[in-house]
């Protein structure tokens, strides 16, 4: 599944009530999953760091989607390498 394909599967399960819920009230949960996943990160095992991590990147893309935009655009920023040096792997300090 590309980016952009995972991007519409969770606009196409989420939108509807994230996107009622605004963009404050997304982001919040994105930050209360980010917590689950600095625990998981701590003190889980594999399946729950994996599920985590799942969480994470649905909650990000569905924010993307209420600001409108484009994931697979965005991370295009790091096609070249480090944005700044722009080596890879990256050399500034």
């Amino acid at each position: 599944m590309t980016l952009r394909e995972f991007q519409k599967k969770i606009e196409d399960i989420y939108i509807e009530k994230d996107s009622a819920r605004g963009t404050a009230g997304t982001f919040m949960w994105f930050t209360e999953e980010v917590g689950e996943l600095a625990r998981a990160i701590k003190g889980g095992d594999a399946v729950s760091r994996r599920e985590e991590f799942a969480d994470v990147a649905a909650w990000l893309f569905s924010l993307a989607s209420i600001c409108e935009i484009d994931m697979e655009e965005a991370v295009g920023k790091y096609a070249e390498g480090c944005p700044k040096c722009r080596a890879t792997p990256c050399h500034c300090r």
